[in-house]
Parts: C-alpha cells; structure tokens; sequence
C-alpha cells in the first residue's frame, strides 16, 4: 500500500474512533445523568399494583398517622409506600362515624369522618364508564373514577402531588343516614327505589340528585391533607376570564410567558415548572377545567402545586390540545425527569401501567379501554409538542434540571 493511501486510511480510522469515543462518553454522561430516574421509574413499575390488605404489621401506628406523616412541602406520599395498600383498604372500609355537606366548591360532595377520626371527601357516581359529556370541556358532573385514575396517574408519573384516593360502596340507608348531619339529611330524597342525596355546593340541586342503586352508592374517597398544612389557593396564571367574549391575556398574546416568568411566585423556584407538569397531566387525564390551583400556605412558591379536585375529566371529547398545554406551548421548557418518565412511558406502557396500577381498586374497571388508549394519544401530543420545541430552541434550552432556578429563562 503506498504511503498516501496509508495516510489517508490512518486519518479515516482516526476519525472513526474520535467520533466513536465522543459517542460513548456522551452515552455514558447520558446514562450516569438518567440512571437515578431509571432505577425511580422501574420501581415504580414494580410496585403499581396496590393490593389492598388489612394489617400493617412492622408498626403500631394508625393508617392516618402513617400518610399524615408522609406530607412534606414537595410531595403528598413517599417514593415507595409500602404502607399504601392499609391506608387505601382503610380508607375504602373503614365505619363512617359522620357524614356532613361537602366544603364549598361547585359540585357534589360529602365530608365524612372514618373511624380514628379520618376526614375523607366522598364523591359519588354520577355517570356510567363510557358516557360521554356533551358541550365544553368543563360541563356536566365530576366523575368519582376520574379522581381514582388522576390519583394513579399522578403515581405514575413520579408528581406525588395528588392525595389518596380509593373507590369505596356506601350503604346509604345503614351507614350515611344514621351519622348524617340535619344538613346533608336534608337533602336525602327517595327517587323509584333508590336512596338519593343533592348537598349543598354552587350547582347542587334537588331537581339533579345523585342517586344509589337501591341503597348502595359507587363513589370515591379522596383523604383529606393534615391540618397542619393549610392551603393557600391562587390564579392560575393561564386560567380562563369567566366572561363572555373576553379572552385572557395568553390567548393572544405569544409572549405570555415572558411576562408570567418576570412575575412572583414564577420567576424562580419551582413553581413555573410545576404549572407546566400539571398542564401535561391535564392533557392526559383530559381536564381543561384548572383555572384555580392549591399550595401550602406561607410557602413563598417553594411548595408543590397539589393536584387537587380532579375528576372534570376522562369524559369530554371536544379537547383543546393548544389550550390545557398552553403553557409548555408558550414557555418551552419541562423537567428533565418528566421529559424522561413520559419517553418510558410511550409505545403503549401508560396505558398498561395504568391498567395494573387500578387492578385491584375496589370499582375496578376503573376507566374503559377507549379511555386508556385516549390517554396514550394524548401522551403522543405531548411528546410532540416538546419536540417542536427542542427543534426549535434546542435541547439544553428546553430540558430544565428539577431543581434550576428560572431566573436565567
């Protein structure tokens, strides 16, 4: 070989090996970034059936001591919950010792005191798995199923942000009447052969009762947060006007949130990617009605945004995709370790975690196939939208270490 063609295979094999060796390290400085969030979402995985089991036997604790004590500023309940299957089988079967009106809000609910004095919001069912709500996207009843599936969703995706929620039948006659306050017994009603009740929120009326079959009713209960963290509710910086023909700034305004990041609690701190996690969440779940959200009282934006109240959804077809992600669309940028649980999550594997993580709830089926594989669309979308801005303004620019201030955006 002569020593020109020497020269130049010599050049193409060094060129081969620096790309190569670049390649490797960058997978290798890939994989030692996602490992922890690997390892995070494969136990997960593992632990998402939750079989609901009477006993905790490595402690003398009550179930409600054990989840009031997993509330910290960040998350509602630990990474792993070993204890997760007692509290939901105590929150499902526990005696109900009250049961009162629920706190104000525009939908039917009760508030009910288990045993151990364990307040619980109990929402009942008002539709059947595979109807369909007609009209805007927050019309019609809460579905209780929906708060079940939100719950478990939110698991899913790492959040840790939304209380426990369980399905639980109510025996109408022989466990809410008798504890039942004069309010709530007011409101009691005999529709053919059904025991039904209305309550007391902004749209309950006796003329739209929630009815049981006989007496038994389908619900969900949904625990109720520990006393010692008062919440606080604040405006959803991409929330709707409420008035007719008025739009609100983000809807026509592209460089919205230029302005939301230059604004306290959003211009550092965690808060502004916690607005863009429960857009994606909302998307998925189909829940275009969040226009008020929750933290922690005194907080100063460092607490979560809790995934309060959300059964508004898995029942209206007519989605606004540009509208729910409104603020990744307008921000462009998402957490590193929801960009990472939402990748696993694609091919089929939400729909499929979601199965298994509901199993074994006590009104599974939980959600119908059309829903579960509405939700695997939907998670397309999402993808694609992140996408659209990483092509846009590139990966380093989009993708947000948890823990980053926002000041520099």
């Amino acid at each position: 070989m002569k020593l020109k063609q020497r020269v130049v295979l010599l050049a193409i094999l060094l060129v081969i090996f620096i790309f190569t060796k670049v390649f490797l390290i960058d997978n290798l400085d890939s994989s030692a970034a996602n490992r922890e969030d690997q390892r995070a979402f494969h136990r997960m995985i593992a632990g998402l059936r939750v079989e609901l089991a009477s006993k905790l036997d490595h402690t003398l604790q009550s179930p409600w001591e054990i989840a009031a004590q997993w509330v910290v500023p960040r998350e509602v309940y630990p990474d792993e919950t070993p204890e997760l299957g007692a509290i939901m089988h105590a929150m499902a079967t526990k005696k109900i010792i009250k049961a009162d009106v629920g706190y104000k809000g525009t939908q039917l609910k009760a508030l009910l005191i288990l045993e151990g004095g364990q307040k619980v919001v109990f929402k009942p069912k008002r539709y059947n798995r595979d109807y369909v709500v007609e009209g805007e996207p927050y019309a019609g009843y809460d579905r209780h199923n929906a708060e079940v599936a939100a719950f478990h969703l939110d698991r899913i995706l790492g959040f840790r942000r939304a209380p426990l929620v369980v399905g639980r039948f109510v025996n109408l006659r022989t466990e809410i009447k008798p504890v039942a306050t004069e309010q709530l017994l007011s409101t009691f009603l005999t529709v053919g052969n059904n025991t039904c009740f209305y309550g007391k929120c902004y749209y309950c009326r006796e003329t739209e009762p929630a009815c049981a079959d006989g007496d038994m009713m389908e619900g969900s209960v949904t625990l109720w947060l520990p006393d010692v963290w008062p919440l606080q509710k604040h405006r959803h910086p991409w929330g709707r006007t409420y008035r007719e023909g008025k739009l609100a700034r983000w809807e026509y305004d592209e460089s919205y949130c230029d302005a939301v990041k230059k604004t306290s609690p959003y211009d550092s701190g965690p808060r502004l990617l916690d607005i863009i996690d429960t857009a994606v969440f909302d998307y998925l779940i189909g829940n275009a009605d969040r226009h008020h959200y929750e933290s922690f009282q005194d907080d100063e934006g460092a607490s979560m945004l809790i995934l309060l109240d959300n059964a508004k959804s898995f029942g209206n077809p007519s989605l606004d995709e540009r509208s729910i992600l409104a603020p990744l669309y307008q921000c462009c940028i998402i957490r590193v370790s929801t960009w990472n649980r939402l990748n696993y999550l694609k091919n089929g594997v939400l729909k499929s975690a979601l199965k298994s993580a509901m199993a074994h709830d006590p009104i599974s089926p939980v959600l119908s196939d059309p829903h579960l594989d509405a939700v695997d669309q939907r998670l397309l979308s999402v993808l694609a939208t992140v996408k659209q801005c990483t092509d846009q303004f590139g990966m380093d620019t989009v993708l947000v270490e948890d823990r980053m201030p926002l000041s520099h955006l």
